[in-house]
């Protein structure tokens, strides 16, 4: 990683992959079917979330999966194409169709402790795409980054999102936003991180490191990442 400091915890899919120094857990569930399901609990008054409450998520999309969350304690603020929703135990499974623009985050601070909902993914025959090996790597550069003192880089962002088939959002009053955001996130990301020393995966942070060469095979620009003879 170009210029954050490297985080030394190393996830796996039989433990929960922890960031923000414990704000936020994700635990992987087994449901076929399915690209990724993952239990996650955000502990609302934990200081690094209450530090964060001004602050949310970048707005993004997913090209290829929908997306489906389904909260089963507590409440979890769902921003989807400019509308704002809180959802609730009642509310089921709410879906989150490819292209739509959206972020999840904390409800306004309401006294609640917790807030615990299922996060999952359809599954995809795509290369790029949201799954438990995404989220592992996203969530371990954001509790470096805000734990341990790093800085956020954009073409690492970029670079991770495209490795996700997911893209930041640019204003809806800019033409062809979306064909806009992906070119970015190919040609800064994937082509321009690559050559900077930007990778989409991390080992350290990899559930299945084997997966994430094979992935990393397909690019040019990620080849020169695969380290397959030590990847125990």
């Amino acid at each position: 990683m170009s210029d954050t400091v490297q985080s030394t915890s190393k996830s796996t899919a039989d433990h929960p992959v922890i960031a923000f120094d414990g704000a936020i857990t994700s635990t992987t569930l087994v449901q076929p079917g399915l690209a990724f399901a993952a239990e996650v609990i955000f502990y609302l008054q934990h200081p690094q979330l209450r530090k964060l409450a001004s602050q949310k998520p970048p707005l993004h999309f997913h090209c290829y999966q929908e997306e489906y969350i389904e909260v089963t304690e507590g409440k979890l603020a769902v921003e989807a194409d400019g509308k704002e929703q809180v959802l609730t135990p009642e509310d089921g499974v709410f879906q989150i169709k490819p292209w739509t623009h959206h972020r999840l985050y904390p409800p306004p601070d309401d006294g609640s402790e917790i807030t615990k909902f299922i996060l999952s993914g359809a599954e995809t025959e795509e290369q790029y795409q949201l799954d438990h090996l995404f989220f592992s790597n996203w969530y371990a550069y954001q509790d470096t980054v805000f734990v341990q003192g790093g800085k956020f880089s954009l073409v690492q962002i970029l670079s991770m999102f495209d490795a996700g088939g997911s893209y930041l959002s640019f204003p809806k009053w800019v033409p062809g936003g979306r064909t806009l955001s992906r070119l970015m996130g190919i040609v800064v990301g994937r082509w321009i991180g690559g050559l900077m020393g930007y990778q989409p995966y991390y080992k350290e942070w990899s559930t299945d490191w084997e997966l994430a060469c094979r992935r990393m095979e397909g690019s040019y620009f990620q080849r020169r990442f695969i380290d397959r003879l030590r990847s125990g």
